[in-house]
């Protein structure tokens, strides 16, 4: 089973780029027929989680650790960066950008088994790597009950662990 990333409006981009090079090539200079890609940056992440925390990994390469702004609030995990442009060449010497460059912003929802007091982040490589620690929750109690006017002979408390 292959798991692949959605995007609802990426047939209405594919559509938009088509209708644009159409248009493109009436006004496009000789020689020169393909346009520069625009759009915006949308981070691949994976969500994953264990007995003892919950895990988000983020593919932001190229952004800078200080142009990340993670924020826990109400359970609502939100990451927003910025890819920015490097004004090394100008625009008009690329022929081709396929990169992808802007803010982002993406936000999660949390279980209710989130500890919002034990959250780390890490990045290395261009990965964002959040972990957030599970609370440990009430523990179930088992009770044995006695038939008719007998008492019960003995309750006992099992802990899963």
């Amino acid at each position: 089973m292959t798991i692949t990333r959605w995007t609802p409006f990426s047939d209405m981009a594919v559509l938009q780029n088509r209708l644009n090079s159409i248009f493109q090539d009436f006004h496009a200079p000789e020689g020169r027929t393909e346009s520069l890609a625009q759009g915006s940056f949308i981070p691949a992440v994976d969500v994953y989680d264990d007995a003892q925390k919950i895990v988000l990994k983020l593919d932001v390469p190229g952004i800078k650790q200080e142009d990340l702004d993670i924020r826990l609030e109400n359970q609502t995990l939100t990451v927003k960066g910025e890819r920015k442009f490097e004004k090394e060449e100008k625009e008009e010497n690329f022929h081709r950008i396929e990169r992808r460059y802007g803010s982002f912003v993406r936000s999660f929802t949390l279980p209710q088994t989130a500890d919002a007091e034990k959250v780390s982040a890490d990045y290395k490589d261009g990965v964002l790597l959040i972990q957030i620690a599970k609370k440990s929750e009430a523990q179930p109690k088992q009770i044995k009950v006695g038939i008719g006017n007998a008492a019960p002979k003995q309750v006992e408390a099992k802990t899963a662990a």
